[in-house]
């Protein structure tokens, strides 16, 4: 039943190379944004789960630079 509604489907279905490269560039821009966010959220990820003051963690984060 599976096999016989995708070939169905497949015929109907056409994603030109333009909208396919569209859609790779938001799934990688997503990710790279997830990314940046993650690093730059860091400090506060890491006290979370430490269990330490945030305000603490950015005074640790600004001695390392």
């Amino acid at each position: 039943m599976i096999i016989l509604a995708s070939q169905l489907l497949s015929h109907r279905l056409y994603l030109d190379p333009g909208s396919g490269s569209i859609l790779l560039q938001i799934v990688l821009a997503a990710l790279l944004g997830a990314g940046v966010l993650i690093r730059s959220q860091w400090a506060k990820i890491k006290s979370l789960f430490k269990g330490k003051n945030t305000d603490l963690a950015e005074d640790d984060s600004d001695d390392e630079e």
